[in-house]
């Protein structure tokens, strides 16, 4: 259950971001620009550039976290072309989007990472530097989330660029703030 309410969150977050024209960080943001860039549809994007960082997950971070994050993938790649064919928005804002599909997203991640998960990509890159080198998984995806919203101002408004920058900006401080070792552990 939480893997399917992590990846329900993110990938309505993701919609959002579609929806409005803006992009996230990670192979998320890479998958959106893909997608405007070609008219290969989103699931079908995110499910091959996780394809090696989901390689490395079974080498450095076991099969256990790599049969959930493959399933994670593939739920968030299903859920965002089932909320792409049934769900209509007449309008959201870019700022109202950028909220809604930061928080959603980073409390999907969350919950994934909570439950030894992730979306794959960038985030097993994060967790895995986390492990090695105990930096949070935060301000990792937060640098490399960076350059891919950079690489977004080839496609968008500089003012869509920056609420996709707010929007990475909100998704990482909810990792940051939440996802640290031994935060929620009992007393």
């Amino acid at each position: 259950m939480a893997l399917l309410t992590g990846c329900t969150l993110a990938a309505l977050g993701i919609y959002f971001l579609n929806h409005a024209g803006m992009v996230s960080g990670g192979t998320v943001g890479l998958a959106l620009l893909l997608t405007r860039a070609t008219a290969v549809p989103f699931a079908c994007w995110f499910v091959v550039i996780n394809l090696p960082f989901l390689l490395l997950a079974q080498y450095r971070l076991g099969w256990r976290f790599t049969r959930r994050s493959c399933l994670a993938v593939a739920l968030v790649a299903l859920l965002s072309q089932l909320l792409h064919q049934t769900v209509q928005i007449a309008n959201i804002t870019p700022l109202c989007a950028a909220l809604l599909a930061g928080l959603l997203i980073g409390i999907g991640l969350l919950i994934l990472f909570r439950h030894q998960a992730s979306l794959g990509g960038f985030n097993i890159l994060a967790l895995w530097v986390q492990q090695r080198f105990a930096i949070a998984a935060g301000k990792v995806q937060m640098a490399l989330d960076a350059g891919i919203v950079l690489v977004s101002l080839c496609w968008g408004s500089l003012a869509v660029v920056l609420c996709s920058v707010l929007s990475v900006v909100v998704l990482n401080l909810v990792l940051v703030q939440n996802h640290r070792p031994g935060r929620y552990q009992p007393a």
